[in-house]
């Protein structure tokens, strides 16, 4: 989504005229306010038993328009930058990387907590308050997960893991699934912990510090199999190499201990 600082932060006739000209004609607007506009009239007609809606009907006008897209931008500012401010370390607080996630900066305040914005509906909600929404984005972009979103050029990727953040993320983890990752994490661990102090000074393509890979590539393989996958390539890099080749590929430690002293 482009950046609109400018809309929250203008006159309130200005978005309302915007959505005049949407009214008459979509394709006059931005792609992205375009995005909005039609999302903000199926909310509003879905919750107004499908009455039409104009820029003045129903007691929406330009302030409200103008809010509702704060919060729209609110939204998809915490997709963009949440990751940012991520509880990712529980031993030390995040370095300030600049995310501008603040209620001013939509145009809204704390006055606007208790509010009810039909612009909930981009966050899988519906119309609920800005309190609501804003718990929603911090619980699922800004605790102990972060997802960077920016990179990914297609955009029905990006869509796809919004979906999943945000709709699937929260749902409880079955016991044997917990028991399997610690299981795999372990393994992982442990098979670094054993070469630093077998190997010392050896190149040994560490894989520490990112060992939660070996559960995470585990997780994509049993979900593949699930769905009728029969064989994966897997293009390594040097690192974790041998940790994949044990724990992932089930590469005997004999084996690789033997090809790794030259045996």
């Amino acid at each position: 989504m482009k950046d609109f600082q400018f809309i929250t932060s203008s006159h309130p006739s200005y978005i309302e005229n915007l959505y005049h000209d949407f009214a008459k004609d979509p394709g006059s607007v931005d792609p992205d306010m375009r995005k909005f506009f039609e999302g903000f009239d199926f909310a509003v007609s879905s919750g107004m038993e499908k009455q039409p809606l104009t820029a003045s009907s129903n007691g929406v006008g330009g302030d409200k328009l103008q809010k509702e897209f704060g919060v729209y931008k609110l939204i998809n500012d915490y997709r963009k930058e949440g990751h940012l401010v991520a509880k990712t370390n529980p031993i030390r607080e995040r370095k300030n990387r600049g995310a501008k996630l603040d209620l001013p900066t939509f145009g809204l305040s704390d006055n606007d907590l208790q509010t009810e914005f039909y612009a909930g509906q981009f966050a899988g909600l519906g119309k609920t308050s800005l309190k609501n929404i804003i718990d929603h984005l911090r619980k699922t972009y800004t605790s102990n997960i972060g997802i960077e979103l920016a990179y990914i050029i297609d955009e029905s990727r990006a869509e796809w893991l919004i979906r999943e953040m945000e709709n699937t993320f929260h749902l409880p983890v079955a016991l044997d699934k917990k028991r399997r990752i610690l299981q795999k994490l372990n393994e992982g661990v442990m098979f670094e912990k054993f070469l630093h102090t077998k190997y010392v000074g050896q190149k040994r393509f560490s894989l520490e510090g990112g060992e939660t890979t070996i559960p995470a590539l585990d997780a994509i393989i049993q979900t593949g199999a699930q769905h009728g996958i029969e064989e994966v390539v897997i293009g390594m890099a040097h690192r974790g190499r041998l940790n994949v080749l044990a724990n992932i590929m089930g590469k005997t430690y004999e084996q690789i201990f033997n090809e790794f002293e030259g045996n």
